[in-house]
């Protein structure tokens, strides 16, 4: 896939907008992805003294919050991002597929726990849900995983550590919340069946993605 090639957050935000769905890296469809069509000079760097930069990474933030755009682990497990124009039918879909969790199950302390905060950092909503053992990082991070894949928790900021001198550093730590607390209740509602939700994300993928294979469309649809 060819598409314009983005040279700034607030182009990568206006294309968001009009193609409806982009994961943030490798998709497993050539070319689909915020990282494939980035300039190079908007991508990961490592420098000959050790620092390094990805403008595209500290751009997530700004696009969640000024970009009108849903973030979270979306796309067969992987990061990417989501316009409000398409959420309804994403989440009429997904959500069709993975009911409300049931009562007293991790999933569903981990929503309450959420519910109750407003939202939560994953370093703190893992530690106030009792995964604090060994191995529990990953443990925990498969059921949020599934979560977002679910369209029951998306991230609302990232939130960055500072140096002495007060300059932001490291990877940053998603702010989870659901998308009811962050959009309304509205915004993730639709009229329709999942099954018509389903097809018109496909019939979008179809149109965006010619070259793509069904199963590739699949996919990335869920």
């Amino acid at each position: 896939m060819v598409f314009t090639e983005i040279h700034s957050c607030t182009e990568l935000i206006a294309f968001i907008q009009q193609v409806g769905f982009l994961p943030l890296l490798e998709s497993g469809i050539t070319g689909f992805s915020a990282e494939d069509i980035v300039d190079e000079d908007c991508r990961y760097v490592i420098y000959p003294e050790g620092g390094w930069d990805w403008p595209l990474w500290k751009w997530k933030g700004q696009i969640v919050t000024d970009g009108g755009c849903v973030y979270g682990k979306f796309f067969n497990k992987k990061a990417g991002f989501i316009s409000k124009e398409w959420w309804a039918d994403f989440c009429n879909y997904r959500r069709s597929k993975s009911p409300i969790p049931a009562e007293d199950s991790i999933e569903d302390a981990i929503l309450s726990t959420i519910s109750l905060n407003g939202s939560m950092i994953t370093r703190d909503l893992r530690a106030a849900c009792g995964f604090t053992g060994k191995g529990m990082r990953s443990k925990f991070d498969g059921y949020v995983t599934r979560l977002q894949m679910a369209s029951r928790i998306v991230t609302e900021d990232f939130v960055y550590p500072h140096d002495r001198h007060g300059q932001e550093y490291g990877w940053g730590w998603s702010l989870l919340t659901t998308p009811e607390v962050l959009y309304g209740k509205a915004a993730c509602q639709c009229d329709s069946t999942p099954e018509e939700s389903f097809d018109r994300m496909f019939a979008h993928f179809r149109t965006l993605l010619p070259e793509a294979t069904d199963r590739q469309l699949l996919r990335l649809i869920g």
